[in-house]
């Protein structure tokens, strides 16, 4: 389930949920899974999104999932890939600069836990670690008793995503892996987010301390596209996802970042929120 910041219910397209329940709970699914997730295959798949072929889905995308396009730049996009990748109009995501103030990096659906002790938790039913995830066992210590902030990106959001506050990079590596989907059903049996390719950037922040900025790759996305490394601030565009299905990752340290109320909420009984690029999600503890 979904909910919006007021607290009222999100309706949301069921269709590819039915469908990855096919791929990962019917054996003949599987098999495609098997085929589906390998670079090869995700690699001619985002061929064909980059190609003027692919024109044609995106009318169709518009009014099933109701995307406002008064919102974004407006052109003519030559393929679905190039639609995928718009940019929004200046002023359509204000963001919020207020020091205390905990922001999210893109339009998604956000779910907060804590990372316990052991560095061990579950998201939708799939048990993976801190460790696990950005692939250093050093660095993961850092964030025990921290919060972890899951921000997941369905192909109605805006797939362009910010820095969550202003500092400097300590450094960033890319993890490879299998493309498997991050959809909450692909989680209830597989350890999706271990083996999915992703990015990690860890960054000291003039807020909120040391953070782990982890994008991860999914089911037919043609790569992560992160900007050079340079200055770091609040609000600025810090890359984007190719076509498919991903998420982010924001891991803080103890004591550093606390979800406002209604997501603490929700997420405790594992209600998705709904927000926007740049929106206060949370505040920093006094």
């Amino acid at each position: 389930m979904i909910k919006d910041r007021n607290g009222s219910t999100v309706a949301a397209d069921d269709s590819q949920e039915r469908f990855l329940s096919f791929l990962y709970n019917k054996a003949f699914g599987r098999i495609l899974l098997k085929i589906m997730c390998r670079r090869a295959i995700s690699n001619v798949g985002a061929l064909y999104m980059r190609s003027p072929l692919s024109k044609r889905r995106i009318k169709k995308t518009v009014e099933k999932n109701g995307i406002d396009m008064s919102e974004y730049i407006g052109r003519d996009f030559g393929s679905f890939n190039e639609f995928f990748i718009r940019k929004i109009k200046d002023g359509a995501r204000p963001v919020d600069f207020s020091p205390e103030s905990v922001i999210s990096p893109a339009d998604s659906k956000l779910t907060v836990y804590d990372i316990s002790e052991d560095s061990v938790y579950k998201i939708k039913g799939c048990e993976y670690s801190v460790e696990q995830l950005i692939a250093d066992k050093e660095e993961a210590k850092n964030y025990n008793g921290g919060k972890c902030f899951v921000y997941r990106l369905s192909v109605d959001n805006y797939h362009r995503y910010c820095h969550v506050d202003s500092g400097r990079e300590i450094y960033r590596k890319f993890i490879p892996g299998a493309l498997h989907t991050v959809n909450p059903i692909a989680l209830e049996k597989l350890d999706v987010y271990g083996k999915n390719c992703r990015e990690l950037t860890v960054i000291e922040t003039e807020n909120f301390g040391r953070i782990a900025f982890v994008e991860v790759g999914a089911m037919m996305v043609g790569r992560i596209n992160n900007a050079p490394r340079g200055e770091i601030k609040r609000g600025a565009e810090k890359g984007y996802f190719s076509f498919g299905g991903s998420t982010i990752v924001v891991l803080y340290r103890k004591g550093c970042a606390a979800p406002d109320g209604d997501i603490a909420g929700n997420s405790a009984e594992e209600i998705e929120t709904a927000v926007k690029y740049g929106e206060r999600v949370g505040t920093k503890p006094r």
